[in-house]
């Protein structure tokens, strides 16, 4: 889609041919059914586009819900956008810091937004009642961050414009918000000296902004986070979804999010023992294991590590947190394939999840080497402990456990 495609869209005859369109894909047409039944009344460009959009609007209906119903979106926008529940979060951290909002004077908006893309950390900083200034380098993801603004009621708070980020300016604003663009022609990019703009261009942004937050990988490498900022984690329903870099904002360290819980852990300086296996096995979620607070959540279940090096956690006693799965132990032994084989054929088990950590095996091909036959099932858990590789038979335990 270029830009005067998208720009057909908002004209009344371009919002009439997107509403036919998404009415034909409910109704459950082939795209080639659908690209002819448009096409009959309107023009060849403006049905193509109307197309992409309603398709586009009903994949991002599992990270936006209601709001993808009005919203716009490119493949990449929507592939890279932050999901709602995380960019509301960031939000209500700016708001509670104290930045300027929306009516309140001196020094103009109160954030500036640095590669916006279509907008989803821009709308929730909007909708915490923050003044946006939003900059984005690609005209047309700037017309569809400047339209997402205008269908969700929040244009006199978010303001979108071209620009590059490296020019931008952040001192006469309370926070910098950035977030670089990891895909390159090559794909998605984990290298932040291949972000755009590059990680020095970033860096220097940061040091002329009173405040600011960065949206990373969640892989960043721990050498790139600057000294004195607070690196954030966030989870949203068990999976680490990307990390925050905060500045200026008077805290500091690593922190783990836990979302839509909105539970927060921080370093406590815990340090966690390391024992044999007992009763119960707790996988911590990611988000703590990326902070490295694996030892924070051992001190939440009275627990020992497996292995110093390796984050799984191993308590006599069941206790519930969300910071943590938790398994019944009901077999610890050597990994030998014969040996595992062996051992769920005897408790019928047809049916398994295999985790691993410090483990070199081939999951799928394991799965397929222990031919599994019954009606019962486990988690296998492999791991390392000391120098040899282990099994762990297991039963997941459940929040009525406990």
């Amino acid at each position: 889609m270029d830009l005067d495609a998208f720009r057909m869209l908002l004209t009344p005859t371009g919002r009439g041919a997107l509403d036919e369109a998404v009415r034909i894909l409910a109704d459950g047409a082939d795209p080639v059914a659908a690209a002819s039944a448009l096409r009959r009344g309107h023009p060849a460009d403006l049905a193509a586009a109307a197309l992409t959009q309603a398709s586009l609007r009903r994949r991002a209906e599992a990270k936006f819900g209601p709001d993808a119903a009005v919203m716009y979106f490119t493949p990449h926008g929507l592939e890279q956008a932050t999901r709602p529940e995380v960019a509301a979060h960031r939000a209500t951290r700016i708001r509670a810091a104290g930045i300027r909002v929306g009516g309140e004077p001196a020094g103009g908006p109160a954030v500036l937004d640095v590669c916006c893309g279509i907008g989803g950390d821009l709308l929730a900083l909007a909708r915490a009642g923050c003044a946006v200034d939003a900059v984005d380098l690609d005209p047309l993801t700037v017309e569809v961050a400047r339209a997402n603004a205008a269908a969700l009621g929040l244009s006199s708070l978010a303001v979108v414009r071209t620009g590059d980020a490296a020019l931008a300016d952040p001192g006469g604003y309370g926070l910098l918000f950035a977030d670089p663009a990891r895909r390159g022609a090559r794909g998605r990019t984990f290298d932040p000296m291949a972000y755009s703009p590059t990680w020095p261009v970033v860096l220097d942004l940061v040091a002329r902004a009173p405040a600011a937050c960065l949206k990373v990988a969640p892989g960043i490498p721990y050498e790139f986070i600057p000294e004195g900022a607070e690196a954030e984690w966030v989870s949203y329903r068990g999976e680490v979804k990307e990390a925050a870099i905060w500045t200026g904002m008077g805290a500091g360290g690593r922190r783990a999010t836990l979302l839509p819980a909105g539970v927060t852990l921080t370093a406590s300086g815990a340090e966690a023992e390391t024992g044999p296996v007992s009763r119960y096995l707790y996988e911590p979620d990611g988000a703590a294991v990326r902070a490295h607070l694996v030892a924070e959540v051992a001190a939440l279940v009275s627990g020992r590590l497996v292995d110093p090096q390796i984050a799984y956690i191993t308590s006599d006693r069941l206790v519930r947190t969300e910071w943590a799965s938790c398994y019944e132990v009901t077999d610890v032994m050597p990994f030998s394939l014969k040996q595992l084989r062996a051992a769920l054929r005897e408790r019928r088990v047809g049916a398994v999840t295999i985790k691993k950590r410090g483990s070199a095996v081939d999951v799928e091909r394991l799965r397929k080497d222990l031919r599994l036959s019954g009606d019962n099932s486990l988690v296998i858990v492999l791991t390392r402990i000391g120098e040899r590789p282990f099994a762990l038979l297991c039963q997941p335990m459940t929040s009525a456990d406990a």
